[in-house]
């Protein structure tokens, strides 16, 4: 906390100003009926007057005020406000209100920002147990019919097992999702650049979720022919995860017979944008802001009957923003949705052919 005094005058000398033409008033009026005035006693009444006053007055406002204005600054310091460090101690009313205000706002915004992080918290905390507990129970149930004495018969040991094991695959699963998450939020998590080839890697993602697709019977397709590679400068597995869980979810949320495109288009001169679109469900306006929250789900029963963490946007989110790239979303309800991304574009540098001379 700063001692320093900053004084202020304005109230002294206007205060004084004030009674010396009052006082001057009056007596200038007593002395002309006495037929006794004289200007230079005048003028030099009014200057002691005034300084006599200015310096009453001045002397009481820093001593009743500043100690009344410390105690305020003194208060503010038990908060831990650093605002108010290395400021001077002022007795100007209207600064003091104004660094009052001001403090009482920040305090303000303070306050609401907490009760929001306090209110996602308490909405983070409930997910992370409803999506634990469910496996947990499951494995827990398999096992204590197990231990009732099912064990004993081979083929539902082995069934009940296997179930088991499903919902322990599912809580590392929700368990290395968090991780990742927390890698990325705090940045540990270190991103490997290198120079690939963006279609050749949706290409393997839509190898990779064929069979997927092909249960509902959706079309996993690029919107136009791609001949040349189109090469971009990213980590590439963090890329592979980031269209993995956007083409899982359009698969997931697609409408039977649907499909799935992938687009890729310059968008400025060192920037590429690639699309990902499906003509499935759709997304309401009023859940697109919190699409990339952890745990947020659209609809709460279906997709829980789909699997997953529900923490797939949320690592697409944080894996984009660790590129410094930006996300995008477009939806229309019951008509479909796109996702898209911006990636540094390689440069291509123009190849010099340069031919023999002939003499």
């Amino acid at each position: 906390m700063a001692e320093n005094f900053k004084k202020s005058y304005r109230f002294a000398y206007l205060s004084s100003l004030y009674i010396t033409i009052v006082l001057t008033l009056a007596l200038s009026v007593f002395l002309y009926a006495q037929s006794v005035l004289n200007p230079i006693f005048m003028i030099g009444f009014v200057l002691i007057c005034y300084a006599i006053c200015f310096f009453i007055i001045q002397y009481r406002v820093e001593r009743f005020i500043y100690r009344r204005v410390r105690k305020i600054y003194d208060d503010i310091e038990m908060l831990d406000v650093n605002t108010v460090e290395g400021t001077p101690v002022t007795t100007d009313m209207r600064t003091l209100i104004k660094e009052v205000e001001k403090f009482a706002q920040q305090r303000k915004t303070e306050i609401e920002t907490l009760k929001i992080r306090e209110d996602y918290r308490k909405e983070f905390m409930g997910n992370v147990s409803h999506e634990l507990k469910t496996p947990l129970f499951t494995v827990q149930s398999y096992i204590l019919t197990l231990l009732d004495g099912a064990m004993n018969d081979p083929a539902i040991l082995d069934k009940y097992l296997n179930r088991a094991n499903k919902g322990v695959e599912r809580l590392i699963y929700i368990v290395n999702d968090l991780d990742m998450i927390t890698k990325l939020e705090v940045g540990d998590l270190n991103l490997n650049y290198t120079n690939f080839d963006i279609v050749e890697l949706v290409q393997s993602v839509f190898d990779l979720f064929e069979m997927k697709a092909a249960k509902k019977n959706i079309a996993l397709t690029f919107d136009m022919n791609y001949t040349d590679p189109i090469l971009v400068h990213a980590d590439k597995e963090r890329i592979q995860q980031v269209l993995s869980n956007l083409v899982v979810n359009s698969i997931k949320y697609g409408k039977e017979d649907g499909t799935t495109e992938v687009s890729i288009e310059d968008l400025i001169r060192n920037k590429t944008i690639i699309r990902v679109t499906d003509n499935g469900e759709g997304i309401a306006q009023a859940h697109i802001p919190r699409l990339f929250e952890r745990f947020y789900r659209v609809d709460k029963s279906g997709s829980r009957k789909e699997g997953g963490s529900g923490l797939g946007l949320a690592i697409v989110k944080h894996i984009i923003e660790a590129h410094h790239e930006r996300i995008y979303v477009e939806s229309d309800y019951r008509v479909g949705s796109e996702f898209s991304f911006t990636l540094e574009k390689v440069k291509k540098f123009p190849v010099v052919d340069i031919g023999t001379k002939t003499a």
